[in-house]
């Protein structure tokens, strides 16, 4: 191991953007090149899709790009790890050539023409009183869709994969998968953080089977050496090996030093998720798991506010077109010059209330559920909304972390946040204020690269264990304590507002579902 190599290349395929940067191992970002992509295409609603090779041509533009500002740069990378977006799946052939796009987390498409279980596993199902998300398993697993509705390609997939699992194989001439990144509608046990075994009543109720799926290995462990023909497309340095890492809000939560239960660690993300993370397996709620952390035999337990900070892109499509003018003009983000909407309306938004449902769920919220503002009057404005917007999913959040304190039994202190919500020094300070505990964001905006980072650095041996490498290249950010009155404020809309909304308006929405036939299912 030569002394000179001191960086760790961290590539970092999100849903918006794909990103290749260099951490040192002091955490600190040295150089960092960004490409934004289109998030997917739809061909019919409901669908979300994109070419698989589109990701690989951008992950390798991105690489291309940073050795071209730092070449310097180059030869002083000791090792490599990729973070990507969890829960899209695509087919490969047997040559490893994607037979038709990668279908993106946010498709929403389902099927009726599913595997029918055999009458004692229905009554099994029955029993324990889970038909319901049988049924979500089976009608939204992808596997199940595709047999039914493509079944020229499903005849044809000899991998189905994640995208990670594509871009590993891209990188290294290998299929192999991360641990960490088995998130989504696939036979995976959970507790033992492996594929199910064969009895798994998972083998019978998705069409997927044990030969199409990747080899996986735990984080920080090899996927193998960037091959000369990605060294050749990406300029990474041949040999350098591919550590796993996982998904990208494992890599996140490892990045905020999420490595205990009485730590919460928030994500402002296109999804807004809280987790605490625990040596024990411990599900956010009966009969959902707890998923692998982006450290080996370690457990991240999750509660997802499915459409998160998508809801601010969707303010900002509809209802901030001068903000958008304005940032382009000034060449900054349009959520910088938002801050000033948020100063334009008091703590509580005079009243209005948000619930951020934009999107059904599985247990809690339902599949009936959708969003909610209440409180309306003549006084509001989009400013108004958009204070709503924040401190409705900072509710939902907050929802979350009650419910895993009282799952793991330890209460969570404090709060740490990542995501692109933690750039705004005024979201932080209303998190604070709802939650009502210390919040703190770490020292760099790109967590997931961090974790990434980190799990190349302990793989490449230069730190004994995730805990010392987190103890290093995690470092505290500014941290925002709760303010009295406003917290006050917070405590009572939380209790008294928004924490019965649901169950009022569950029953609506059931209505608005049958009348309407919108959403289907």
């Amino acid at each position: 191991m030569a002394s000179s190599q001191d960086l760790f290349l961290a590539l970092d395929q999100g849903t918006q953007s794909v990103r290749a940067m260099l951490f040192d191992l002091d955490g600190q970002v040295v150089a960092k090149s960004q490409q934004h992509i289109t998030p997917y295409f739809s061909k019919h609603p409901n669908w979300a899709e994109q070419n698989g090779d589109y990701f690989w041509h951008h992950l390798s533009l991105a690489c291309l790009k940073l050795w071209e500002q730092y070449p310097q740069l180059r030869a002083r990378v000791a090792a490599v790890a990729l973070t990507c977006q969890r829960a899209s799946m695509i087919c490969l052939d047997e040559e490893m050539k994607p037979l038709r796009p990668a279908t993106i987390w946010l498709d929403s498409r389902r099927t009726d023409n599913y595997p029918r279980l055999p009458w004692w596993l229905r009554a099994g199902v029955r029993a324990v009183g889970q038909q319901h998300m049988m049924y979500q398993l089976q009608s939204k697993a992808e596997c199940n869709w595709l047999a039914a509705d493509f079944p020229e390609v499903w005849a044809r997939t000899r991998h189905f994969v994640q995208v990670s699992a594509y871009l590993s194989y891209k990188l290294t001439d290998q299929l192999r998968d991360a641990v960490p990144s088995q998130v989504g509608y696939v036979p995976f046990d959970h507790e033992h953080q492996r594929w199910a075994d064969d009895g798994d009543i998972k083998w019978k109720a998705l069409r997927v089977r044990r030969d199409q799926l990747p080899p996986l290995v735990q984080a920080s462990e090899p996927l193998g050496v960037i091959s000369r023909r990605a060294s050749h497309e990406t300029g990474i340095p041949e040999g350098l090996t591919l550590y796993a890492a996982g998904a990208d809000k494992a890599c996140e939560v490892l990045a905020c030093g999420g490595i205990s239960p009485d730590v919460g660690c928030i994500s402002y993300g296109t999804t807004a998720t809280i987790n605490t993370g625990n040596a024990r397996c411990v599900p956010p709620m009966p009969f959902l798991p707890a998923y692998p952390a982006a450290m080996p035999r370690a457990y991240n337990s999750e509660i997802i506010v499915q459409r998160g900070y998508w809801m601010v892109n969707w303010f900002k499509r509809e209802f901030a077109a001068k903000e958008v003018q304005q940032a382009e003009e000034r060449g900054v983000a349009p959520e910088i010059l938002f801050d000033d909407l948020l100063d334009e309306s008091p703590p509580g938004a005079m009243g209005l209330v948000l619930q951020p449902f934009w999107n059904p769920g599985v247990k809690f919220p339902g599949p009936e559920a959708k969003g909610a503002v209440i409180g309306f009057g003549d006084v509001h404005t989009r400013a108004h909304l958009y204070r709503a917007i924040i401190e409705g999913l900072a509710y939902a959040l907050r929802h979350g972390k009650e419910q895993l304190a009282h799952r793991n039994r330890v209460p969570i202190h404090s709060l740490r946040v990542a995501g692109g919500g933690s750039q705004s020094d005024r979201i932080m300070q209303i998190t604070a204020n709802v939650f009502g505990i210390r919040t703190e964001r770490i020292h760099t905006y790109e967590a997931s690269g961090l974790g990434a980072a980190i799990n190349a650095a302990v793989g490449a041996g230069y730190f004994k264990d995730h805990a010392a490498a987190v103890k290093a290249m995690s470092h505290q950010g500014q941290v925002f304590q709760p303010q009295a009155e406003h917290a006050h404020t917070y405590d009572r809309l939380y209790r008294e507002v928004y924490n019965r909304m649901y169950d009022r308006l569950s029953p609506l929405y059931r209505s608005i579902r049958h009348i309407t036939h919108y959403p289907k299912y």
